[in-house]
C-alpha cells in the first residue's frame, strides 16, 4: 500500500485545516491571496501601478481572483527592482538568471531569509517522499555557496538527519563517479539530461549503488524515465520548480504521477495560454502561480511557459492534495512546418530511447531543412539504426521535410564542456523569432 506523500501532512500542520479537503484548502489559499495582494499594492511600486484599478474587498471568490492581470518574466526583466517590498538590507539572497538565446536584460530574484526559510522547510518535507536515514544522497545541482539550491537542500535534509554531499553541477565525470564510490550515494538529485548523460557513460554506478534519483530544473521526457529506472531498479521521481517560485513547486509522491503541490505557500493555475482563462481540470494549459508570504518579491499570476494539467483522478496514495500531471515542456520550444508543429518533446521521446545518444540539437533552416546534431557515446552503434532512427521521425510527424544528420562522438573525457546539458530546438529560417 502505497504512503500519502509527506507533504499533506505538511501542509495540514503548518495551515492548521479544519478538515483533509480542497474546500478548506481553497478557503485558506482564498485568504493568503489576498494578503498578496494587500501586501504588494502597499510595498511594491509595481504592484502599485498593476493593482491600481482593483478593489481588494470585490475579491471573494478564486473566480473573482481570475480579474487580476498576469505578470510576465519580461515584467521582471524590466522593472526588477519595482517588485522589491523590503529594503536591501533585508536581502539575504539575489539570483540572477541569463536567459539562453536573447539579448534581454538578465532576470534577478531576491529572498529574505524568512524566503529562504521556507523553502528549506518545503525541501525537508518534500524529500521525504523519497529518501529516509538509510540514504545517502548527492547533489548535482548549483552550490555549495550559500542558499543555492544545493546548499538549502542541504540544511533541510540535515533537519532529517540524512547525509548529504552537494557535489555541484556534473563537469567531471571521474571525480563524480569516485565520489559516489567513496561515500555510497544511493540517491542522486540532479539536471535530467547530465543524470542521463552519467547513467550512460558509467551504467554501473545504477548497478551498483543508486537506487533512487529526483530530476529537477528541466522538462522530463518519459523515454529518459524509463532508461534512469532501469527496469524498475532505480526509482525516478520529478520535481516541478522554479527560481521564480523559491526554487520549489510540487514533487511526486512514490506514485510517480504526477507532482503533489506546495499550496500552503503557492496559488497554481492553469490557463489557456492563447485566451488567459482558466481551463478545467484534465485539459493542457500554461502554468500560472502566485505566491503566499514571499516578502522580497512576491509574484501574483505569475506565467511560466511551462505547459502542463491538473488531473482529474485522485492520487493512488490517498492524499486529498491535487495532482499536476508532469509538466510536458514549454509552449514556446516547438517549431512549426508546413502548418504542423513539431515540439521537443516529440524527439525527446524518439531520440533518447537510443541508449547511445547523449545529448542533441535540432536546427530548422531555409526550405525546412532539418539539421540534426547528435553526441552519441558510440558512434558504432549508430551507424546500424541510422536509417531507423530517420523512419522514426518521418513516422511521427507525417510532414514533409529533409532531414540532415551529423554526428559528434563523445570521447568520454572526464570534463563535461557544457556543464548544464540541455538538448536545444532552434528555428534559423528568415522572419523566425528564436
Amino acid at each position: 500500500m502505497m504512503k500519502t506523500t509527506p507533504l499533506e501532512r505538511w501542509i495540514v500542520e503548518r495551515v492548521e485545516l479544519k478538515s483533509l479537503s480542497q474546500e478548506a484548502l481553497q478557503a485558506y489559499q482564498l485568504g493568503e491571496l489576498l494578503k498578496t495582494l494587500a501586501y504588494a499594492k502597499e510595498k511594491s511600486r509595481f504592484y502599485q501601478s498593476a493593482l491600481s484599478d482593483i478593489e481588494l474587498n470585490s475579491i471573494k471568490t478564486l473566480k473573482d481572483f481570475e480579474r487580476i492581470a498576469f505578470t510576465t518574466p519580461e515584467d521582471i526583466k524590466q522593472s526588477v527592482h519595482d517588485f522589491v517590498c523590503v529594503p536591501s538590507s533585508d536581502i539575504e539572497r539575489i539570483v540572477t538568471l541569463n536567459t539562453s538565446g536573447t539579448t534581454g536584460d538578465e532576470k534577478r530574484l531576491f529572498f529574505t531569509h524568512e524566503d529562504l526559510e521556507a523553502t528549506i522547510d518545503f525541501f525537508h518535507y518534500g524529500m521525504r517522499c523519497l529518501v529516509d536515514e538509510s540514504d545517502k544522497v548527492m547533489v548535482l545541482l548549483p552550490g555549495p555557496s550559500y542558499a543555492s539550491i544545493g546548499d538549502l537542500l542541504k540544511k533541510a535534509l540535515a533537519h532529517s538527519g540524512i547525509s548529504c554531499i552537494v557535489h555541484g553541477v556534473l563537469n567531471d565525470v571521474e571525480k563524480t563517479a569516485q565520489c559516489i564510490e567513496e561515500h555510497n550515494i544511493t540517491c542522486i538529485v540532479g539536471i535530467p539530461m547530465q543524470v542521463l548523460y552519467l547513467s550512460r557513460v558509467k551504467p554501473e554506478l545504477f548497478y551498483r549503488h543508486i537506487k533512487k534519483v529526483l530530476l529537477s530544473t528541466d522538462y522530463v521526457p518519459d523515454a529518459l524515465v524509463e532508461a534512469l529506472s532501469n527496469e524498475g531498479a532505480c526509482k525516478v521521481y520529478n520535481h516541478y520548480g522554479m527560481t521564480e517560485m523559491g526554487y520549489g513547486g510540487g514533487v511526486e509522491c512514490e506514485c510517480l504521477c504526477g507532482y503533489h503541490l506546495r499550496e500552503n505557500h503557492l496559488y497554481f493555475e492553469i490557463i489557456n495560454p492563447m485566451t488567459g482563462e482558466c481551463v478545467s481540470d484534465g485539459e493542457y494549459g500554461e502554468v500560472v502561480f502566485t505566491t503566499f508570504n514571499r516578502q522580497a518579491m512576491p509574484l501574483i499570476r505569475y506565467r511560466t511557459g511551462d505547459m502542463a494539467r491538473i488531473s482529474t483522478k485522485p492520487c493512488a496514495c490517498g492524499t486529498f492534495l491535487r495532482t499536476m500531471e508532469k509538466v510536458r515542456g514549454r509552449i514556446a520550444n516547438h517549431i512549426c512546418i508546413n502548418g504542423h508543429e513539431m515540439h521537443l518533446r516529440d524527439f525527446d521521446e524518439i531520440l533518447l530511447r537510443f541508449s547511445f545518444v547523449l545529448d542533441y540539437q535540432l536546427t530548422v533552416r531555409e526550405n525546412n531543412v532539418l539539421h540534426l546534431m547528435l553526441v552519441l557515446s558510440n558512434k558504432e552503434d549508430f551507424e546500424g539504426v541510422k536509417t531507423e532512427i530517420i523512419q522514426r521521425i518521418r513516422d511521427h510527424f507525417h510532414v514533409d521535410f529533409e532531414l540532415f544528420m551529423e554526428v559528434l562522438e563523445d570521447d568520454h573525457s572526464s570534463k563535461i564542456t557544457n556543464s548544464m546539458i540541455k538538448r536545444k530546438l532552434q528555428d534559423c529560417r528568415q522572419g523566425a523569432i528564436i
